[in-house]
Parts: C-alpha cells; structure tokens; sequence
C-alpha cells in the first residue's frame, strides 16, 4: 500500500505565505513526477505545479512568480511554497505523485486527502 499525507495547510491574510508539505509512505520503488492541484468550491480541480524526477518545474500562469514546488527524493516528500497569497488562491489543496511500487512495475496515479487554504483578512 501506499498513502499520501498531506500538511502545512490553514488561515493566512492576504500577502501571506504558507507552505504546503505531502509525504508518501509503503511500499515505493521509486516516484516520477510530483504535482500539486487545487480545488475552490464549484469548480474543477486545476493543475497548479508539477516537478519531474530530475527537477523541472512548471506552473499555472496565475502561480508564476509566487509558489515554488520543490522536492525531498530522500524523503519521499513534494512541497509547495506559497507567497503573496491573495484570497483567489483560496481552495482545497491535493498532491499527487507518479509511483513505481517495484522494479518491473508501472507508474500509478496516487493521491493526498487534501488540505485546506484560506485566505481572508
């Protein structure tokens, strides 16, 4: 099995900064790309950033210049650095990682529970 956990969420005003942690746990050979997506009440779940295994990043436009992915290969562990935070980024915050759970094994889909951001003065 494997799980995803996800951290770092909560309430921040606007011009903010918070930082966005999930961990993957159980039995993985290895993770290819990383992502996090967002969700805001009665819209779809968009794509906000993405890593590679060998470290490309690629962003939504309206995250450019303000979230950082990045991560911990030792850890298992994808992060998202948030700045400038403006109420419009409000939404409910999902990881989402390729992985291999053995050497001949296919890549799979796995998801985070997700975690709540709220900007608001």
């Amino acid at each position: 099995q494997v799980q995803l956990v996800e951290s770092g969420g909560g309430l921040v005003q606007p011009g903010g900064s918070l930082r966005l942690s999930c961990a993957a746990s159980g039995n993985i050979f290895s993770i290819g790309s990383m992502r996090w997506y967002r969700q805001a009440p009665g819209e779809e779940r968009d794509l906000v950033a993405v890593i590679s295994s060998d470290g490309n990043t690629d962003y939504q436009d309206s995250v450019k210049g303000r979230f950082t992915i990045s991560r911990d290969n030792a850890k298992n562990t994808v992060y998202l650095q948030m700045n400038s935070l403006i109420p419009e980024d409000t939404a409910v915050y999902y990881c989402n990682m390729n992985i291999r759970r053995s050497p001949l094994g296919i890549f799979d889909a796995y998801w985070g529970q997700g975690t709540q951001v709220t900007v608001s003065s």
